[in-house]
């Protein structure tokens, strides 16, 4: 039997207007801290997004999306959070805002495999 391992995972959420309340589920961020595992995985549907507002700059959106993946990653190009180890990582990514990428509750659970997991929880929570 393989050992599991605890993980913690929040959805990644577009949030046009926070005042509204109103989201669409566009990404998952895992982190495994005894796998040293941190991983996100986004798919932005514009269709659905322009249902909510019409207002999006996608290029800006990607752009911030694809900061937060250095930042998994640990990349110098994600900026001084890159350099904290993946569970600061994950608390900063994960830390309440009030902007236009938002994510939920941090929540825990077991696994076996971290990246099976990311998948697993991208296809239930986004797909």
């Amino acid at each position: 039997m393989s050992e599991q391992h605890v993980f913690e995972y929040a959805v990644i959420r577009f949030v046009p207007r926070v005042e509204r309340g109103e989201f669409i589920n566009i990404g998952v961020i895992v982190l495994c801290k005894l796998k040293n595992f941190l991983a996100m995985k986004v798919q932005l549907d514009e269709v659905r997004m322009r249902a909510l507002t019409q207002d999006i700059d996608i290029h800006a959106l990607t752009a911030t999306l694809d900061t937060w993946d250095q930042i998994c990653q640990g990349l110098p190009e994600g900026g001084q959070v890159s350099f904290l180890d993946p569970a600061n990582r994950f608390r900063w990514l994960t830390a309440p805002k009030s902007t236009i990428i938002q994510c939920s509750q941090v929540h825990p659970g077991l696994c076996t495999n971290s990246d099976g997991l990311l998948e697993e929880l991208f296809t239930k929570y986004v797909l």
